[in-house]
């Protein structure tokens, strides 16, 4: 653990997590735990990323409590690491992470961190917490969902920042199949519609390929009465993008 060469570390770090399994819980706690730790805050980023991308291991071993106590404060830290690698480790590992922990000590704990990284200055961050958020939902249900995300993601919609207001864009195509008809049509169509007037022809051409992904969602009435309108305004934009994904996705949803 404390080697001088970062690729020895690394290599520790990567194989180190499977001696869980073979030294049992109390092993564990008492001899690997505090090199984890250690390791979790090394200053070489390839020995926090093979930490992170074998947590699971040790999850299975010590025990979710265990873990929670003394493994989640790091995490924490590292989810706000300066290297966007290890905050996508991170990201893709929250899932899991939030499955064990329940959604009472998720919501509690993990839940502000999971908002954040969908405004990450990194495209990938962006996208990759776009996907952990389905994955949420898919685990805590739609009810959830529409407590606890959906009202957090709709308020985005209004962000100054484009590149925000677009994430919304992205959950909604996302979320709604997740969440089902009733909040895709109740409470994220209408602020998909709405943004169909953005000033940023790139928001306005993803408010086009959004309603084509949303459609098959929605009711027939919603697309006849809502969409149909929206996209063929959009389908007379000035801008040759908007145009194009809006007669896409008249043509996708049989609008014509």
């Amino acid at each position: 653990v404390s080697d001088t060469n970062q690729h020895v570390k690394s290599a520790l770090a990567s194989v180190i997590m499977g001696l869980s399994t073979i030294l049992g819980k109390d092993n564990t706690v008492e001899h690997l735990l505090p090199l984890f730790l250690a390791q979790l805050k090394d200053e070489c980023p390839e020995v926090r990323l093979n930490i992170i991308s074998n947590l699971d291991c040790v999850n299975e071993v010590i025990g979710i409590r265990q873990l929670s106590q003394s493994l989640l404060p790091a995490i924490v830290e590292l989810a706000e690491d300066a290297k966007w690698r290890v905050r996508l480790a991170i990201i893709e590992y929250m899932p899991l992470l939030a499955g064990q922990l329940g959604v009472e000590f998720f919501d509690e704990k993990l839940n502000t961190l999971c908002m954040a990284w969908l405004i990450d200055h990194v495209y990938a961050i962006r996208e990759a917490a776009t996907c952990n958020l389905m994955k949420l939902v898919e685990k805590f249900g739609a009810e959830w969902a529409q407590n606890t995300i959906v009202p957090k993601v709709l308020g985005m919609a209004n962000d100054p920042n484009y590149l925000h207001r677009m994430t919304t864009l992205f959950c909604i195509n996302a979320l709604s199949e997740v969440c089902g008809q009733d909040i895709t049509t109740k409470q994220m169509l209408p602020v998909v519609l709405k943004m169909s007037n953005d000033q940023v022809a790139n928001v306005r051409f993803n408010v086009a390929k959004s309603l084509q992904k949303i459609g098959p969602v929605l009711d027939s009435n919603a697309l006849q009465t809502e969409v149909k309108p929206v996209l063929e305004k959009l389908d007379t934009d000035t801008d040759m993008d908007v145009k194009y994904f809006a007669q896409e996705a008249i043509s996708v949803l049989a609008l014509a």
